[in-house]
């Protein structure tokens, strides 16, 4: 089937007599076990639910893998993966990520051993030449956010397996109706579900998604050990949120599309950064790896105030640390989503302070450049 009937074509409650169309919420923390000295095929909702086992392996078939895995967030999946490694081991990270991955990498996990260096991994020829034997895990964005920069996922993942060393790429920008990393060679696949796959900002949650099933068996391990699987009415709730992705994301990216040329065009602001512009650095690599630019778009404007100006001002673009959702939102990456990024690597980051962040939404496209052109012409 193609992408559109697989979101809404699946069996949403396998086993059930009564053959719902839509997946029920099994909101129960335990199981009534028919035997006393063995476990049925649920027991206690931290192990397993059939609520969120059904949203499982549809983001599993969707992005084209077999195992699948619903956290509490996306940081919560981060942090899973990072689990994967020991003390000694280290985590070749390319250097443009969202400010909660460099926390993470940054402050927590020293305290387990666990060394993370970063790189410019748009050139995979920087981490042919960073990586040491203690290296366990190359961790990439593509886009990357807030700088829209492209990965070339393909030429990384060969690298990564011939050195042995696990690949990973956050998919949260493209959703897996855009892009596929598991198609490209990465190991893991990561999404914050809060964004794209849910799409209306009402659900805070990660997921995980991986082929080799020695690696789902140490996934599910984790999720089960430290209990950072998603609830059953959180995954009800994207469940419904998923089957609308590919209609949302076709509006959505449309209208980014022409708002990234008219931003482009308007003499106020100086860069744009979209991976769907031809002139974008990563178009050719975006153009073969994905399917198209996205939604998520950056652009500057001469100054920090200026950026405050448009960003307070619009009535439309409402001010918002995330993105994906089908509302239109802006940020200043630098004093939002990204302000918990460590001083010591503001510097090496370039990301400017004028520089802001649009997640494009599915309003009326006139209503979205009236808007944005309204704020540029007043500052």
């Amino acid at each position: 089937m193609k992408f559109a009937s697989r979101l809404v074509n699946f069996d949403p409650s396998p086993l059930d007599r009564f053959r719902p169309m839509s997946t029920p919420i099994y909101q129960t923390a335990t199981f009534e076990q028919e035997f006393a000295d063995s476990f049925g095929e649920y027991d206690y909702s931290r192990s397993g639910n059939p609520t969120r086992k059904v949203l499982e392996d549809q983001i599993a078939a969707l992005e084209n893998g077999t195992r699948g895995f619903c956290f509490s967030s996306g940081m919560a999946a981060i942090a899973t993966v990072t689990r994967l490694l020991q003390a000694g081991d280290e985590i070749l990270a390319d250097w443009d990520l969202y400010g909660g991955a460099n926390r993470l990498f940054s402050k927590v996990l020293g305290r387990s051993g666990i060394t993370v260096r970063y790189v410019d991994a748009s050139d995979p020829g920087n981490i042919v030449d960073q990586i040491t034997p203690a290296t366990r895990l190359i961790y990439v964005e593509s886009p990357t956010n807030p700088l829209l920069r492209i990965i070339d996922l393909k030429a990384i993942a060969a690298v990564a397996h011939k050195l042995g060393v696990l690949f990973c790429v956050d998919n949260s920008t493209m959703s897996p109706y855009l892009q596929n990393p598991l198609d490209l060679g990465a190991d893991i696949v990561l999404h914050s579900a809060t964004k794209f796959l849910c799409g209306h900002s009402d659900v805070t949650g990660g997921a995980l998604v991986v082929n080799d099933l020695k690696l789902a068996e140490e996934i599910y391990f984790l999720q089960n050990a430290e209990g950072s699987a998603l609830g059953p009415f959180d995954c009800f709730l994207l469940l419904r949120g998923l089957k609308t992705l590919k209609l949302r994301m076709d509006a959505q990216q449309r209208n980014a599309e022409t708002v990234a040329q008219f931003l482009s065009a308007h003499p106020k602001v100086q860069s744009v950064y979209y991976p769907g512009l031809a002139d974008h650095r990563g178009f050719a690599i975006q153009q073969t790896q994905a399917r198209g630019g996205g939604a998520v778009l950056s652009f500057t404007v001469g100054s920090h105030e200026a950026a405050k100006r448009i960003a307070e001002g619009s009535k439309l673009f409402r001010i918002s640390v995330s993105f994906g959702s089908i509302n239109s939102t802006i940020s200043i990456p630098l004093r939002m989503s990204h302000a918990s990024v460590p001083v010591e690597l503001r510097a090496s980051r370039s990301v400017p302070e004028d520089l802001l962040r649009l997640s494009i939404g599915i309003e009326d496209l006139e209503d979205q450049i009236g808007d944005l052109g309204h704020q540029l012409d007043a500052i």
